[in-house]
C-alpha cells in the first residue's frame, strides 16, 4: 500500500501521509492541508469519515460486528469480569492485579460520601426537572469541592479524580431519583459491592428491609459493561473536545452528560419504551406493526432495531438479551408493554425482511426492557446510561490528555453574506 495520499486541487498535487491503525485501519494525516494548500479544508458533517484522534482504548467494527476494549473482545469482559475491572481497565490500559482491584473497590468505597453542601444544589431544582439536567449540574458542582486541577502526569492524582468521581457520580444519580420520587436520600451501604450499593440507594425504602435479587445485580452489572464505552461517540467526543481546553475532569463529563441527554444518542432506549406504549395504547396488535415498518411508504420506524454503526448485529444485544430474559423470567412481572417487546423482538430474529436488512434489537432495545422490569422511570434511562459509560469517558479524557492533543477547534465553510456597507437605521 501506498505510504502516500495524493490530493490535486486546480492542477497541483499535494502528498499527505497515510496513517495505519493496529486493526489495518488506514486514515489519511491532512494536519498540514490547510497550512500547505494556502487555506483549503475538508468539510465533513457530523464528522463521520474524519477521525479526530488516535486511540488506543475501543475498537469498533461495525461491518462484523466486534467491539473490543482494550484488545479483549466484550463477550469475554461480560461473561468474566465486574464492572470495576472493566473500569479499571479502560482508564488505566491493564486489567488489575487481585490486590489492585481490591484497593480499587476499596478506594472508591471510601470517596462514595457527597459534601452535605451538595444537597442544598439539590434542594434549588424542583421535584419535576429532568433528572439527566440534576446529575449534569451535580457533577460540575463537584469541582467546587474539589478545586485542585488534575495533574494527568500525577498517578496519584490522577488515581484519586478517577475514584472520586466513580464513587460519587452513583450517589448523585440516586439522589435525582429519590428526589423526583420524593424519597430520602440515600448513602448506601460500604460493604456492599458497587453495582449493588447503586440498587440500595435507588431502591431502599425506609419503612422496608433492602433485599438484594442477585439476578438484577448482575445484569445490570453486565449492561454497565456493554455500555461502559464505544469510540468516538457524540458524548465521547464532547468530553474530549471540552477537555482539549485544560478543562477539569468533572467539568468534562458533565459536558459529556449533557451531550449523552440528546435523543439521538442516550435517549434511544427512551423511544424504545415510548414506542411499545404507543403500540400498547393502540390495542397492543404488534403485528400491524410489523407490516407498517415494511411499508416504505409509511413513516413508521420501529425503535431499536438496528444500529447506525453495526451494520450487523449488535454484539452488546447478544449478551443482554440473556440477561433480559433472566430478569423478566426472575421477576415473572406481567406487563402488556413488555409482552409486546418479546413479540417484536421474536418476530425480527425470525422473519427474513428484518434478517436480511440487519434489523435486530440492539442493545437499546434490551436496556429499556430490563429498566422497565426494575422499576426505573423513563426519564432515569439516560442517567443509568452515563453511569455505564462514565469510565469510557474518563479514560478518553486521560488519553486525550497524556497525548497533549490540541485544543479542539474545527474549520468552517463560510456561506454568508459577503462584506456589505452598513445602513443607518433610518434608510433600513
Amino acid at each position: 500500500m501506498s505510504k502516500t495520499a495524493i490530493l490535486e486541487i486546480d492542477g497541483k498535487k499535494y502528498e499527505f501521509p497515510v496513517v495505519k491503525g493496529s486493526e489495518n485501519e488506514v486514515a489519511i494525516d491532512i494536519s498540514t492541508l490547510r497550512s500547505v494548500t494556502g487555506g483549503v479544508t475538508t468539510i465533513d458533517a457530523g464528522f463521520k469519515n474524519t477521525s479526530s484522534c488516535k486511540s488506543a482504548i475501543t475498537f469498533l467494527d461495525g461491518e462484523k460486528g466486534i467491539l473490543r476494549y482494550r484488545g479483549y473482545a466484550i463477550e469475554e469482559l461480560a461473561e468474566k469480569a465486574d464492572f470495576l475491572e472493566v473500569s479499571y481497565l479502560l482508564i488505566f490500559g491493564e486489567l488489575p492485579t487481585k490486590a489492585q482491584n481490591d484497593k480499587f473497590h476499596r478506594d472508591i468505597q471510601k470517596q462514595s460520601l457527597v459534601d452535605t453542601d451538595v444537597k442544598k444544589i439539590l434542594d434549588g431544582f424542583p421535584k419535576t426537572a429532568h433528572p439527566m439536567g440534576v446529575v449534569s449540574a451535580l457533577t460540575s458542582a463537584l469541582t467546587a469541592f474539589n478545586a485542585k486541577s488534575v495533574n494527568v502526569d500525577s498517578e496519584e492524582e490522577m488515581y484519586d479524580a478517577v475514584v472520586k468521581i466513580l464513587a460519587k457520580l452513583p450517589v448523585l444519580a440516586s439522589w435525582a431519583y429519590r428526589k423526583e420520587e420524593g424519597l430520602p436520600l440515600e448513602y448506601g451501604d460500604s460493604s456492599l459491592g458497587y453495582v449493588e450499593n447503586f440498587l440500595k440507594m435507588m431502591f431502599d425504602l425506609p419503612n422496608e428491609e433492602y433485599k438484594s435479587n442477585p439476578v438484577i445485580v448482575e445484569a445490570l452489572d453486565k449492561l454497565l459493561i456493554l455500555h461502559a464505552d464505544h469510540e468516538q461517540n457524540c458524548s465521547t467526543s464532547t468530553v474530549r473536545v471540552a477537555g482539549s481546553s485544560h478543562a477539569g475532569l468533572f467539568a468534562s463529563i458533565s459536558a459529556g452528560i449533557s451531550a449523552l441527554w440528546g435523543p439521538l444518542h442516550g435517549g434511544a432506549n427512551q423511544a424504545v419504551i415510548e414506542m411499545l406504549e404507543a403500540i400498547k395504547e393502540d390495542g397492543g396488535g404488534y403485528e400491524k406493526y410489523i407490516e407498517k415498518a415494511k411499508d416504505k411508504n409509511d413513516p413508521f420506524r420501529l425503535m431499536g432495531f438496528g444500529h447506525r454503526v453495526y451494520k450487523n448485529f449488535d454484539p452488546r444485544a447478544k449478551i443482554i438479551k440473556v440477561a433480559a430474559d433472566e430478569v423478566l423470567a426472575d421477576l415473572g412481572i406481567e406487563d402488556p408493554v413488555l409482552d409486546i417487546a418479546r413479540g417484536l423482538a421474536d418476530v425480527a430474529l425470525n422473519d427474513e425482511y428484518f434478517k436480511s436488512r440487519n434489523l435486530y434489537p440492539n442493545v437499546d432495545f434490551y436496556s429499556g426492557i430490563i429498566y422497565r422490569a426494575l422499576g426505573i422511570p423513563i426519564p432515569m434511562f439516560t442517567v443509568m446510561f452515563a453511569i455505564g459509560r462514565l469510565p469510557g469517558w474518563i479514560a478518553q479524557w486521560r488519553e486525550m490528555r497524556l497525548n497533549k492533543e490540541p485544543i479542539g477547534r474545527p474549520r468552517q465553510v463560510y456561506v454568508g453574506a459577503t462584506e456589505r456597507p452598513f445602513v443607518d437605521v433610518e434608510k433600513r
